[in-house]
C-alpha cells in the first residue's frame, strides 16, 4: 500500500489532535532530534525506540 505525503501528514493530524497535551512536547521534541540526525540513523534510531517500547516490561525484568 503506498501513502501519499499528504495522507501521512492527515493521518499524523489526526493522532495529534487526539494526543493529550502533555504528550505534544514529547512528540515535538523527537520529530526535532529527527530531523538533524542522518537518515540511516533515524532509521536506527527508530527501531530501537520501537523494541524498547514493546519489549518494556521484558527489560525491566532483566534488569533486576
Amino acid at each position: 500500500m503506498n501513502i501519499t505525503k499528504t495522507e501521512i501528514q492527515s493521518e499524523i493530524q489526526k493522532v495529534l489532535d487526539s494526543v493529550p497535551e502533555t504528550v505534544l512536547k514529547d512528540v515535538l521534541d523527537f520529530l526535532k532530534e529527527l530531523k538533524e540526525q542522518p537518515a540511516d540513523k533515524t532509521r536506527l534510531a527508530m527501531n530501537l525506540r520501537q523494541i524498547l517500547a514493546n519489549d518494556k516490561d521484558l527489560l525491566e525484568k532483566l534488569a533486576q
